[in-house]
């Protein structure tokens, strides 16, 4: 007789089901409530960065449950502690020991909790990603399993019986935020080794966030708002976004109707792009690829700018930068390299490490 694909353990009506996303999270959460077990969320995830990248996540976790009126437990954010319990092993390959030593981590914290709240059985969403090892994950659930007495870790396919089908249709019905990683900072370089590689994946991100650019833009610009509110500033060189870019436009024009002096970039016919000042909407025309340029009157006192927001499809920790491969603000920046830049991009854009050139001009700042 052919044994279903999910096997629910004898006596097992809650679990505590760690989850590492909102998306792994729905279909499993939404079987078990079908099948009569009850699960409580314990969101534990140390792992994941940049920070932003992580309260998102957080965030959209809490939203699934709020809404199906589950019980949701937010674990600590101590990166630096996950670090040290992986030192050694940044350089480890996807699936090596790093991972697995991270699913360790995680799942012996979640066997602790279900030993505090009473709960024998714990699982984790972890095991419905068809980008890690089931292995890897089971081991590590047996090992936290025999840490924590009186747990049973609940060894599970969870891409099984239709879940990981089931999984997609929910991502895009919810419109949950999906990440493009696992959120291991180390994880992150893998597979980002060229420029092209990297951009291809960041449009592909934003294609899968596109329902979340607006929320994610308002959030900056409350961020790039107080900034300047902050630096006292006269003179800012800004950006006309695209429509996959950051839209500081709320921003450009409140500090130009503030009496800021905002600049903004125009590409000109030798590959090279200059500034020309910035008043109203009515300053802007459409420029090369199909960009809306100011026609104001120039722009030349580069030593009065207190920064610039240079938009971006990329940026890691060092502040390295990946444009989209025309090379305009590298050029315009190398040759004013006292002006202060500032990164603007999505939290999904802020990665472990971008491919960089001698030639590439590095932010002082990124904020997302």
């Amino acid at each position: 007789m052919k044994q279903p694909a999910i096997l629910i353990p004898e006596g097992c009506d809650k679990v505590l089901l760690h989850a590492c996303c909102a998306p792994c999270s729905s279909a499993i959460v939404e079987w078990l409530m079908a099948n009569g077990v009850r699960p409580t969320i314990f969101y534990f995830n140390p792992n994941i960065w940049p920070r932003e990248e992580y309260e998102i996540r957080k965030n959209e976790s809490k939203r699934h449950a709020g809404r199906l009126g589950l019980e949701w437990i937010d674990g600590d954010y101590d990166h630096e502690g996950w670090r040290t319990g992986v030192c050694g092993l940044e350089n480890q390959p996807e699936r090596g020991l790093r991972c697995e030593q991270c699913f360790t981590l995680r799942l012996t914290e979640t066997a602790r909790k279900a030993q505090e709240l009473g709960f024998r059985y714990f699982a984790t969403t972890l095991a419905s990603s068809r980008w890690k090892s089931l292995e890897q994950i089971e081991r590590a659930g047996q090992k936290a399993m025999a840490e924590v007495p009186g747990t049973v870790f609940w060894a599970q396919n969870w891409r099984k019986g239709g879940l990981q089908e089931r999984r997609n249709q929910l991502l895009k019905e919810n419109q949950f935020y999906n990440q493009q990683y696992c959120g291991c900072e180390f994880s992150a370089r893998n597979g980002a080794n060229t420029k092209p590689l990297l951009r291809a994946q960041m449009r592909e991100a934003k294609k899968q966030h596109q329902a979340q650019l607006a929320r994610m833009s308002e959030d900056i610009v409350r961020k790039l708002q107080g900034m300047t509110e902050s630096r006292n500033v006269r003179t800012v060189m800004a950006y006309w976004p695209l429509s996959d870019e950051v839209d500081i436009r709320p921003l450009v024009d409140q500090l130009a109707a503030q009496g800021v002096s905002v600049v903004l970039p125009k590409v000109t016919g030798d590959e090279t792009m200059e500034l020309r000042h910035y008043a109203s909407r009515e300053d802007l025309e459409e420029g090369a690829f199909h960009i809306m340029e100011p026609v104001g009157e120039p722009f030349v006192a580069f030593d009065q700018i207190d920064f610039a927001l240079v938009p971006g499809m990329a940026f890691d920790a060092a502040g390295h930068r990946l444009g989209r491969g025309k090379g305009y603000y590298d050029r315009f920046l190398s040759t004013h390299p006292d002006i202060y830049k500032i990164g603007v991009c999505f939290p999904f854009q802020r990665v472990a490490e971008v491919p960089s050139e001698a030639h590439d001009v590095v932010m002082d700042e990124v904020i997302s």
